[in-house]
């Protein structure tokens, strides 16, 4: 059996492109993409559609899985009704940046997600807070340039008020969070690879 990668939004694109980051790691994983919903997940509500889907979603014998949204929909329900591993990449980015105590933030694009992203993160130690960027989520994530520019710059106000570290927080912004690695000017964490190397660990791979 191989392990799955579940994109609880509808955008396949986006799984080609989480897949892509969480394959340096684990090289033999599936991906899911939600049969329907929004490309993107914006608000508590969209949130907890996806977390039914995904929850009840039909899925074929797996190793392992990795729920790949930063609200982790659906990763409760699946880790009650299945027997593998079932890793969520926000409580697996939370987990690793506040490590040994360390104070960390988020900064990510989606200000209706503030809620669930500080009842998650809030479970893992010495965290200050979500730092999001302006304007519309939806058009800044066309622009490449724009969205880098915009995330950094949260980021750096992260840093001012004391983070050490930083999660950038939504499976879409992989890609960003791989550009703006050797940027930030505090420790980077990406949910994604964060996630995956999680997972692994659990199904003892070399």
């Amino acid at each position: 059996m191989r392990p799955l990668l579940m994109n609880p939004n509808s955008s396949a694109a986006t799984t080609r492109a989480m897949l892509a980051i969480a394959r340096r790691i684990l090289p033999e994983l599936m991906g899911w993409t939600a049969p329907e919903g929004p490309e993107m997940i914006t608000d508590a509500d969209a949130l907890a559609r996806a977390a039914v889907r995904v929850g009840g979603a039909d899925l074929p014998p797996v190793a392992g899985i990795i729920v790949s949204a930063f609200g982790d929909p659906g990763r409760a329900a699946l880790a009650a009704r299945l027997t593998c591993p079932v890793v969520g990449i926000g409580a697996e980015a939370a987990r690793a940046a506040g490590q040994g105590g360390r104070r960390f933030a988020v900064v990510t694009t989606t200000p209706g997600l503030r809620a669930g992203i500080d009842a998650l993160m809030g479970e893992a130690g010495d965290y200050m807070g979500c730092y999001i960027t302006p304007g519309d989520p939806r058009a800044l994530m066309g622009d490449a340039r724009a969205l880098d520019a915009a995330l950094l710059a949260q980021i750096r106000r992260a840093a001012a008020a004391g983070a050490k570290a930083a999660i950038i927080g939504g499976g879409p912004l992989g890609e960003a969070a791989d550009r703006l690695a050797d940027r930030s000017p505090i420790a980077l964490v990406a949910p994604i690879p964060t996630a995956a190397a999680a997972l692994k660990a659990r199904l003892n791979l070399r």
